[in-house]
């Protein structure tokens, strides 16, 4: 066989493994998202308004959680700005993370939740688009609405873990970048 050919052929084979590993991807965001709204459809008729809030009787208490397919999830993210409605697990993990979003350090009660998700479309992808003043609303499961705005997005390394769970910031969300080198980090005010 001529060099030329292994070389084409090389091309090709590498090429055809580009094409399947995209096609990998856009699979597995599809079925992110779908899983997330089926989860989402569960959870909302469960969710309900409260008189008095328990947790500002009591902010140190655990955030209630509701079971849907033996999954723990502790609320409901949204994000008009990029069309985003989301089921929140209850705890991080990378099972977890595959299906939605998850709490991954604090609670909305003491003004230090973050929530960390995939950079799927279907999930945090976008969030890197965010301005400032866009509107986050987090609903417990008790009901209780929490309202912020955006007021920072920035770009930090993996490795500046207390710049995601120490910040001034009442809420943080967090993804990867393509390729994982880096988080895309929003940075959310309570509107009180």
């Amino acid at each position: 066989m001529k060099k030329g050919t292994i070389l084409i052929t090389l091309g090709l084979l590498l090429i055809a493994a580009a094409l399947g590993l995209t096609g990998y991807n856009l699979w597995d965001n599809q079925r992110a998202g779908k899983i997330s709204g089926d989860v989402l459809e569960q959870l909302i008729p469960q969710v309900e308004e409260s008189e008095i809030a328990d947790y500002l009787l009591n902010p140190d208490m655990d955030m209630p959680a509701k079971s849907v397919e033996s999954k723990e999830y502790v609320g409901v993210l949204s994000i008009p700005a990029i069309d985003r409605e989301l089921p929140v697990f209850n705890e991080w993990n990378y099972d977890n993370l595959q299906i939605a979003p998850c709490r991954y350090y604090g609670t909305a009660y003491q003004d230090n939740m973050v929530i960390c998700a995939h950079n799927y479309d279907t999930h945090f992808g976008p969030i890197k688009t965010l301005n400032y003043g866009d509107s986050v609303i987090f609903t417990d499961m008790d009901g209780n609405v929490f309202r912020y705005e955006v007021e920072e997005v920035e770009i930090l390394q993996p490795t500046e873990v207390e710049k995601f769970t120490h910040a001034d910031a009442d809420l943080t969300l967090f993804t990867c970048t393509i390729g994982g080198q880096s988080r895309v980090t929003v940075r959310c005010q309570r509107m009180k």
